[in-house]
């Protein structure tokens, strides 16, 4: 027996009709991130219940063009911490990198990217960004790659000319 077939013995994923139907809903929707329905997917196919199809770590793999490693951090995941839980992504406190914009300083960020531009400029730059971070003691230090991921994560057009949407034309009365 290897240490895969043991994974599975000891997650059993069994899920409430109410969570099958959040996790179907989820899929059937597809408005999320591919991780996330990835996960919604492996949780189902895993799932040991008398409604699920009670699949092997292998076959998930095999079905969903993922990994076994991801199939068993999956139910582990579920079984622990639960379906909220597995199906988000968090930041790991055991990484070796510490974030650098935590909720506060990503706040404050946002602030700043919404004010007025400095003097002579018509927006904000992520480089002016940068620098004004630092010298606000928002933080000790931060690369404008970093400020610019922070800022997409919120979908925001700050620092750019166009936020790339347009108003909704009205539809012509037929």
């Amino acid at each position: 027996m290897t240490a895969k077939q043991a994974a599975i013995k000891k997650y059993v994923v069994r899920l409430s009709e109410e969570e099958r139907v959040r996790l179907n809903a989820l899929i059937r929707m597809g408005k999320h991130p591919a991780r996330q329905l990835v996960k919604a997917r492996i949780l189902l196919k895993a799932d040991a219940s008398d409604a699920g199809e009670g699949w092997s770590d292998s076959q998930i793999a095999a079905a969903l063009d993922t990994s076994i490693d991801t199939v068993a951090r999956t139910r582990q995941q579920l079984v622990e911490e639960g379906c909220e839980a597995a199906l988000s992504r968090k930041h790991s406190p055991a990484s070796a990198r510490r974030r650098i914009f935590d909720g506060a300083a990503e706040a404050k960020l946002i602030a700043l990217a919404c004010s007025e531009p400095p003097k002579g400029r018509a927006r904000w730059t992520l480089e002016l960004l940068e620098e004004a971070v630092v010298e606000l003691k928002i933080v000790d230090r931060a690369s404008d790659n970093t400020i610019g991921r922070t800022l997409k994560k919120i979908r925001s057009g700050l620092t750019s000319s166009s936020s790339g949407s347009s108003r909704r034309m009205p539809t012509p009365a037929s």
